[in-house]
């Protein structure tokens, strides 16, 4: 199984980027983004989960990105995509994206809750 993440870059405060995480080998019922700056921890910034009762996904942001990003699976080519609008210098940070490996309903929030990790791609935003 692998994780290729992509779309990191260097913008400007309110800019768009849309970061990319390919997953090979196996398909997922919940895939997420993370992400870390300099100094910190690790932190959770939105997952995408499929319904156990079919096909329909549900999202999860953190509160210091609800409004301006956004996360979309596309099932067929099994990538996950996050789309970034009104990028803020607090923004900055290396971008993880995550899969787990269970079905089951966890808090998506926890780095522990996922199996697999992709390389991370950096994001900088300048003010």
């Amino acid at each position: 199984v692998q994780l290729q993440a992509s779309g990191g870059g260097l913008v400007q405060t309110g800019d768009s980027l849309r970061l990319s995480c390919a997953a090979s080998g196996r398909t997922f019922s919940t895939m997420a983004w993370f992400r870390q700056a300099p100094g910190k921890e690790r932190e959770f910034v939105s997952h995408i989960s499929r319904r156990s009762d079919g096909n329909i996904y549900f999202a999860g942001y953190a509160d210091s990105v609800k409004g301006r990003f956004a996360i979309s699976k596309d099932s067929a080519e099994n990538t996950v995509y996050l789309i970034m609008n009104s990028l803020k210098p607090e923004d900055t940070a290396v971008y993880y994206c995550a899969a787990a490996a269970t079905s089951r309903s966890m808090n998506w929030r926890m780095t522990g809750s996922y199996d697999y990790w992709g390389q991370g791609t950096q994001v900088t935003v300048s003010s």
